[in-house]
């Protein structure tokens, strides 16, 4: 009797369903044609002339909010859970790597003054950047729900100004990193034995590594890389009146949120490293010194080249 009465209504459901597609089949939208031209951006005539002149609506513009609110969206909020599950993951099975002898009291120079300044500055507005970006894709599904419409339009608001803003910021300080730090990542061979070894992160090895180790060198090329694309397509969206159409914008858009959310996983990575995953790599980057009993189990080969040049460290 139960299941009769689930099942009644959903025959009614189907039936009525066919016979709405019947009757659609039988009675076309007389203004199917006129929206399939739309679609194809079929040209119309405009009386004032400029970029993309006679097109009175753009097709593509549907493609890139159904790819943008779509996978896009959906794809870059699970890799980003999914890094964030991970690092848990591992931290709960390994820990933090702790030294394995105990601090000397002596000190090396690890960053000047002037690179930590730049390395912060940098951090800083790429975390900014990162925050507001994620808000204006992710707001409507997160935010709206949490602070309602008149809130979250009045913090997208601010939110797009300073993104808008500080992205060229973030292009000097990614031009100025790699001006004084591409000579540093350069690969060779010692970082092909530090990869093979899991850069001891796994085990109890201490692989050999230089001033800056094969996995800090990869980081610096991957924020390179992405850190071009995220530049140029943030400048096309930045200053859109540059004589440049709404596909390029687009275009640009998409490649702008697929590559900010790679960097970002990417840099919860490093940031894990730098902060609860390994004893004592966040003092270089805040004092810019460091322990010698660190600097040698960590960079042997570098804290060797120093400690040779420097006998009296701190």
């Amino acid at each position: 009797m139960l299941l009769a009465i689930f099942l009644l209504p959903m025959t009614g459901y189907i039936s009525t369903g066919f016979a709405t597609a019947d009757e659609q089949a039988q009675h076309t939208n007389p203004r199917a044609d006129y929206w399939r031209q739309v679609r194809d951006n079929t040209n119309g005539y405009s009386a004032v002339k400029g970029r993309e002149t006679n097109e009175l609506i753009q097709g593509s513009g549907e493609t890139w909010r159904q790819l943008r609110n779509g996978p896009v969206a959906l794809i870059g909020s699970g890799l980003l859970i999914f890094t964030l599950a991970v690092l848990t993951v591992f931290y709960v099975w390994r820990g933090k790597v702790e030294l394995t002898h105990p601090r000397t009291g002596k000190t090396i120079e690890r960053w000047t003054l002037n690179e930590r300044r730049l390395h912060w500055v940098t951090a800083g507005l790429f975390v900014i950047l990162t925050v507001t970006g994620l808000s204006l894709l992710y707001g409507r599904a997160v935010l709206i729900p949490l602070f309602g419409h008149h809130g979250f339009a009045a913090y997208a608001d601010l939110a797009k100004w300073f993104h808008n803003i500080l992205g060229p910021l973030f292009m000097i300080g990614l031009i100025l990193m790699i001006v004084n730090w591409a000579s540093l990542n350069l690969f060779n061979r010692i970082d092909l034995e530090w990869f093979k070894q899991y850069g001891g992160m796994v085990g109890d090895s201490h692989p050999s590594a230089e001033k800056l180790n094969a996995g800090e060198k990869l980081f610096f090329w991957c924020l390179v890389f992405a850190g071009i694309f995220l530049c140029l397509s943030g400048l096309v969206l930045d200053f859109p009146n540059f004589n440049q159409e709404r596909e390029l914008i687009q275009l640009s858009h998409l490649i702008h949120v697929v590559t900010a959310i790679g960097l970002i996983a990417f840099s919860l990575g490093h940031i894990y490293i730098a902060t609860i995953g390994t004893e004592g790599a966040l003092e270089g980057m805040v004092t810019g010194q460091v322990d010698t009993a660190w600097a040698e189990q960590h960079h042997d080969l570098w804290a060797k080249e120093v400690m040779n040049k420097e006998p009296d460290s701190h």
